[in-house]
């Protein structure tokens, strides 16, 4: 009897090479990142007919802020067109959205639009879209850490109390499970500040696709190659402890 296909529950994707793939067609870098727009509309969908819960998107870095101003200013437009434009569709789709990341830094008319979407997305749960946008890990795991601290200066919290399980609940992705799967794409074997903490028992493929290009082929691919995988989480199989 061939074992039944594991589909992850919460599957991370870095979407890489839109100026690649821009940059091989004669094109300029903003149009990559525009082609990548398309793509994260037809991921979305086929994750949620794979039966994919959470599905988290690395769009924008904090480190991404020190791009040309002209690449930065492209980048926050698409932002605005992806959420407004197809806001109605994702709620009509049962998708609901979030946006972790450093908020203080984008355009009041961007943050007002993305809290419009979440308000509005809250309720749905055939599948969950975070984008991760002006996000960093490390800087994530900094305000977590200043959470706490503000938590025992007052009084509320004692620091032996502040374990695994609290700081987890002090980051941006505290009621999400975390990511089974880290997909990243163009080639790039590294995970670039995206979600340290989280992706510590993550199982990670690194495909050389460029993200414009990425399909519901090479998604399926990615989860294939995942349920070739032993997850141990720092343990033993049962065939290796028998």
């Amino acid at each position: 009897m061939t074992a039944q296909r594991r589909i992850p529950e919460h599957v991370a994707i870095i979407m890489d090479g839109n100026g690649r793939w821009a940059q091989s067609r004669g094109l300029p870098r903003t149009a990559g990142h525009k082609e990548g727009a398309e793509t994260v509309k037809r991921v979305v969908e086929a994750a949620a007919e794979l039966g994919i819960k959470y599905i988290t998107l690395f769009g924008f870095s904090t480190e991404n802020w020190n791009r040309p101003a002209d690449e930065v200013s492209a980048l926050m437009g698409l932002m605005r067109h992806y959420v407004r434009g197809n806001i109605a569709e994702l709620h009509e789709a049962g998708v609901r959205l979030r946006i972790i990341g450093e908020r203080h830094r984008l355009e009041p008319d961007i943050l007002k639009i993305v809290e419009n979407a979440e308000q509005l997305t809250h309720g749905n749960e055939r599948i969950h879209l975070t984008i991760a946008f002006s996000y960093g890990a490390r800087q994530e795991l900094v305000a977590a850490a200043q959470k706490l601290a503000f938590e025992v200066e007052a009084g509320r919290l004692h620091p032996d109390e502040i374990d695994q399980t609290r700081l987890s609940h002090a980051l941006m992705t505290a009621d999400m499970p975390d990511p089974d799967l880290l997909i990243r794409t163009s080639g790039e074997k590294r995970i670039s500040n995206f979600l340290l903490w989280q992706l510590a028992y993550t199982e990670l493929v690194f495909l050389d696709t460029l993200w414009p290009d990425f399909s519901k082929a090479d998604l399926d691919a990615a989860i294939n190659e995942f349920n070739g995988r032993q997850r141990r989480f720092g343990g033993l199989t049962n065939s290796a402890s028998a």
